[in-house]
């Protein structure tokens, strides 16, 4: 996560997004992060935070036995 350019930690949840803000002197209330014009989610959002890529629209979830 970035703030202002500078690289402050990687986030696993909404709760670390808003700590990570939190830390830069912005106070962000953590269910206001997933809808904040602040945020610009990058490769994932509020949503999503593993590493497999996301499914495309109207495509079924894979199993983790798929």
């Amino acid at each position: 996560m970035r703030v202002n350019g500078e690289i402050l930690g990687l986030a696993y949840s909404v709760a670390d997004v808003a700590e990570f803000l939190h830390r830069a002197g912005l106070e962000v209330d953590p269910m206001e992060v997933a809808v904040s014009p602040l945020i610009d989610w990058r490769g994932g959002g509020p949503e999503y935070w593993g590493p497999e890529p996301r499914n495309p629209p109207g495509r079924p979830l894979r199993s983790p036995s798929d």
